[in-house]
């Protein structure tokens, strides 16, 4: 299976990892990540102006693009994610918007036809944990993770429809798949402050702490998230109070990916 692939801009710089282990997990697993040509930047934060078109066109031109390719377009990066949903939703939602739309380019005559989907639903919903459980080699037995999602993967649910908001289990099933032991704490679904984080850091360093703290209490070892926002928070904030991964490099180490072993 082919899917049209959006890395987005941290994926190419600090967030690297993600990319990659993400990458050589979908040689092993079967399928195949192709990366949209000449994508640009999401914007990161979805534009709440009903009229704020232009910052909305990169997203898309990428969902466009999936739609001509007849194929789902799968992210990782869970700020991308949100946005390419949220405004893929209003295309298939709001008539003056796309009219809007193809008067700026008359070649993205786009209704929301693609079917956005985060990397984590591949494993779930078209690869199967229970395929991935027997694959999984290297199993991680022993380990106690946490999963941390953040915010943008599951508000506003009515938009996002990835997980139950409030008691979200996808993360804590892949775990399971790779061989470990979930944790689970009660903030793992709460805001990291990544947003506030240069203007009132005083806020954002409680805001961790809080994450970090309901983890140690529960007894996780470890944090994964799919967030290059919440990654970087949590750990600049916190240190090393929790260790905060990103969730591709246990897939990768669990698949016995051996460019991920040397690392």
């Amino acid at each position: 299976m082919v899917y049209s692939y959006y890395p987005g801009c941290t994926l190419n710089t600090s967030a690297k990892e993600l990319d990659k282990y993400a990458r050589l997990s979908a040689e092993v697993l079967g399928f195949t990540l192709e990366e949209i040509p000449e994508w640009q930047c999401c914007g990161a934060v979805y534009p709440m102006g009903a009229d704020e078109v232009v910052s909305k066109l990169p997203a898309i031109r990428a969902l466009h693009y999936a739609k001509t390719q007849n194929r789902p377009l799968v992210t990782l990066c869970s700020a991308c994610h949100h946005v390419l949903k949220r405004v893929n939703e209003d295309m298939r939602n709001n008539e003056e918007l796309r009219k809007i739309v193809y008067a700026y380019d008359n070649d993205l005559e786009y209704t929301g036809e693609t079917n956005v989907l985060h990397y984590l639903e591949v494993l779930r919903d078209y690869v199967g944990f229970d395929i991935l459980q027997e694959k999984a080699a290297n199993r991680l037995k022993g380990r106690k993770i946490g999963a941390y999602y953040g915010c943008m993967l599951l508000r506003p649910s009515s938009a996002m429809q990835f997980d139950d908001p409030e008691n979200p289990k996808i993360f804590e099933d892949f775990i399971r798949a790779i061989g470990a032991e979930p944790v689970l704490y009660p903030y793992r679904n709460e805001c990291c402050g990544g947003y506030i984080s240069l203007r009132e850091k005083k806020k954002a360093k409680e805001m961790t702490r809080k994450i970090t703290d309901s983890a140690l209490q529960r007894g996780a070892n470890e944090l994964i998230t799919a967030c290059p926002l919440c990654q970087y928070n949590v750990e600049k904030m916190q240190g090393n109070a929790v260790p905060i991964y990103y969730f591709t490099k246990f897939l990768a180490e669990a698949l016995n990916i051996e460019e991920v072993l040397g690392d």
